[in-house]
Formats: C-alpha cells, sequence, structure tokens
C-alpha cells in the first residue's frame, strides 16, 4: 500500500525495523495506555512483529505500517488500519502510536486522518474504530481530530475502552 501525506511516508515493517518496533514498545510513556500498559521484553517485541506480519496477509492495506517523517527519512512511530473483533462484532482500527521524542508535533493526527480519508476513498467500510484507553486525552484528541467521535464504552481483555468512530457515510469533523 503506498500512502503518504504531505510529511509521512508509510511502508509496511520489514525485520530491519525491529530495533525500532522495539523502541516503541520498551518505552513506558509510549505503551502506557496501549493494552495492559506496561513496556514489553524482546520476545514479546518479536511477538508482536509477528502479529504485525500476520495482519499484513488479511490485506495489503490491513496492518501496523512504520511511519517516516519524508524530510528526515526516519521512523518516528507507526500506524496503520488493524482488524479487531469487539464483543463478538468484526471491526477496523485506526491505530497509532508515535515515538515519545516526536510527539507534539501533529504527525498522529496526520497519519489517522490520512487512513480514515484512504479508507473513505478507496473502501466500504460501515465504520472505523479507534480504541482509547480512558485518560489517554492525547489519543482522544487525535480521533476527534480526525472526524471520529465517541461510540461506547467496552471491556476488552479486562480493560476499559473507549471506542471513538466514523461512520463511512458521514463527512468528516461533521459530528
Amino acid at each position: 500500500m503506498n500512502l503518504e501525506t504531505n510529511r509521512l511516508l508509510f511502508r509496511h515493517y520489514t525485520d530491519q525495523d525491529f530495533p525500532f518496533l522495539l523502541s516503541l514498545l520498551t518505552n513506558p510513556d509510549v505503551v502506557r495506555f496501549i493494552g495492559r500498559g506496561k513496556p514489553r521484553n524482546e520476545q514479546e517485541g518479536i511477538d508482536f512483529l509477528q502479529w504485525i506480519y500476520d495482519t499484513y496477509r488479511v490485506a495489503e492495506y490491513i496492518g501496523l505500517m512504520v511511519v517516516i517523517d519524508k524530510e528526515r527519512n526516519i521512523p518516528i512511530g507507526h500506524a496503520g488500519l488493524v482488524p479487531q473483533t469487539i464483543n463478538g462484532r468484526k471491526e477496523i482500527e485506526v491505530g497509532y502510536w508515535i515515538a515519545r521524542k516526536y510527539w507534539g508535533n501533529g504527525y498522529a493526527t496526520e497519519a489517522a486522518t490520512a487512513l480514515v480519508e484512504f479508507v473513505r476513498e478507496r473502501f466500504r467500510y460501515n465504520k472505523l474504530i479507534a480504541l482509547i484507553q480512558p485518560g489517554n486525552t492525547a489519543s482522544i484528541q487525535v480521533a476527534k481530530n480526525a472526524g471520529m467521535y465517541f461510540g461506547e464504552k467496552v471491556n476488552l481483555n479486562g480493560q476499559e475502552v473507549h471506542i471513538y468512530q466514523i461512520l463511512q457515510s458521514e463527512k468528516r469533523g461533521t459530528k
């Protein structure tokens, strides 16, 4: 999948990206609101990369991708369309993680908005979601900036999670 914005380029992970992925997974600030909220070890990082590779087999446009700052040609995070099952429903999540040192530059909003627009222009999903833990105000703002709004609270693997969503028929930012 070729996806890019003015500042960002998205590409599939490769084995050579593992040190960067591990830097995200081991940073307590980055993972604070992801899953169980705790850094992962190297083996868990290997398993996570394998999970990413497995999602690529679902469809070319599915899975987390490395997000590259085009001007500096460096990875700054990852984002992508992630298959989820919520209360028995199959959903597509807009996921985004930015490395701590690049927070506050609008990269997450730019990535999330690009993914929402990519799906809107090319595919027919009823809705896209973002799974956000309560208290993650930065991620809530990113979802809102990408046109999403609060949908419901769910319990996911013993964790309360808020679902932000955008319906395919809605224009960005109208709800």
